[in-house]
């Protein structure tokens, strides 16, 4: 056990730990024991790719899952996968794509793990289509501080299932997970890219356009106006791609290492850092929209498609020292544009403007702690400054996205207060989690950062 200083994604929070790296459910049990008899409260961690506290726990027990990445079963035939906690989305998407398969639902990085991304149930750019991660899980397995193992899925143990997907990792541990992955027919996407002239038309483009494509997100400029560009794909169906036995090899969706063939891409975000203010990145976004006004439509790798924090290593660092705060909303589509009009204002006025605007359409899933809504979500990087200001301005937006009926995202949002989730969530809600968390975990042992400052 090593007692180290952690971070979340963002640079942004910083706590000290005990770590364990377990191999096996068996390392797991032996953690929840050492945790008990020394007092000590435990947190699951994967890549640590969370904006916020989700994965860190100051003064306790952090278990880094990262070595348990083995994919245990793989059928080529019907999709279906059985992993360990700690296999990335990289190793599952290079797995199963040779075979014609593809996850079907994953992050904006590669990087991420099933664990982590079971715990926060993440969405994509197809969520109005496919759901959460959560909705192609047939059953997974997890340890409980208790000592139990329990094998979960819609139909067995319901209730663990539809509230240890989205628990944040505090009712269990998953020690492996059955998922159902997508079939496709071409390492390509057919994507058609359209700018935006404002947040309303952006928001009409994705409601109307959503039901066209398997995948759709909009990118807004949120410091100059509120310009924007839609990206929407579709996969390809059988016989579209003549080179499909190319295109879907591993060899034509790795991301390139080199900007314009020239340029090593990892010392990019040293070059970003002088843009990191509110004049150099107001320019960067004018030249982003000047370059997106004509309408066109290209064919894309599903890595390159999907994975764009994964284009500049480190891209993060180009916001400095204090960090990124990533502030999310999820808000019903009748509230959206007036709701965010007000923020995008607010925050313009207070001279702490977002420097990227990212939009999504959404809807509704059945798990416990959800964020999903019939409406759209809008992620917004903020470089830190001010820090009080800025988590005050934060906290003054969390009350106005509840007060129109919207949700967060408990991978992100590192400011939002233990009375807000209860307002957003509801007490019947938060009341049911906790009454499960009493039954996997009667002595408190898994808590992190993010537990404590949000459910007391």
């Amino acid at each position: 056990m090593t007692f180290i200083t952690l971070e979340n994604f963002g640079h942004s929070l910083k706590s000290q730990s005990h770590l364990i790296r377990p191999q096996s459910a068996d390392e797991i049990l032996e953690a929840f024991h050492l945790a008990k008899q020394e007092g000590l409260t435990v947190t699951a961690r994967g890549a640590g790719r969370s904006y916020n506290d989700a994965s860190m726990n100051g003064g306790g027990i952090v278990l880094d899952l990262s070595g348990m990445n083995h994919i245990l079963d793989w059928d080529p035939f019907t999709g279906v996968v059985r992993c360990e906690p700690g296999v990335t989305l990289s190793q599952l998407w290079q797995r199963v794509l040779p075979d014609g398969w593809w996850p079907p639902v994953v992050s904006g990085t590669m990087t991420t793990t099933l664990g982590g991304c079971l715990a926060a149930n993440i969405h994509g750019k197809n969520n109005f289509r496919m759901g959460t991660i959560g909705e192609h899980v047939i059953e997974f397995t997890a340890i409980l501080p208790t000592g139990a193992e329990v094998t979960c899925s819609p139909d067995k143990n319901a209730d663990l299932f539809y509230s240890m997907i989205s628990g944040l990792g505090m009712l269990g541990v998953f020690v492996s997970v059955t998922m159902q992955m997508k079939k496709i027919h071409s390492g390509l996407l057919e994507v058609h890219a359209l700018p935006t002239r404002t947040l309303a038309e952006q928001l009409q483009r994705l409601e109307e356009d959503a039901p066209k494509f398997d995948y759709i997100v909009g990118w807004l400029d949120t410091i100059t106006s509120d310009h924007g560009q839609i990206h929407a794909a579709n996969y390809l169906r059988e016989g579209e791609d003549p080179e499909a036995h190319k295109t879907i090899q591993l060899d034509h969706q790795s991301l390139p290492s080199r900007l314009f063939g020239v340029m090593p891409k990892h010392l990019l975000h040293y070059f970003l850092t002088p843009f990191a203010n509110n004049l150099g990145w107001g320019a960067v976004n004018v030249a982003k929209y000047i370059t997106s006004l004509r309408r066109h439509t290209f064919r894309q790798s599903h890595a390159a498609f999907h994975f764009l924090l994964d284009y500049i290593p480190n891209w993060e660092r180009s916001y400095g020292r204090a960090g990124l705060i990533q502030y999310q909303s999820f808000l019903p589509k009748e509230s959206a544009l007036q709701t965010w009009t007000s923020i995008l204002t607010r925050s313009k006025k207070l001279g702490l403007p977002a420097y990227l605007g990212v939009t999504k359409r959404h809807r509704p899933d059945h798990f416990l702690l959800t964020h999903g809504v019939d409406g759209f979500s809008l992620a917004l990087d903020f470089k830190i400054r001010r820090r009080a200001e800025m988590s005050k301005m934060l906290q003054d937006f969390d009350k106005i996205v509840v007060e129109a009926g919207g949700r967060f995202y408990f991978a992100k949002n590192s400011e939002t207060t233990h009375e807000t989730a209860l307002a957003f969530f509801g007490e019947e809600t938060v009341a049911k989690f906790k009454k499960l968390k009493k039954r996997c975990d009667p002595d408190g042992l898994l808590e992190s950062d993010l537990y404590r400052r949000v459910f007391g």
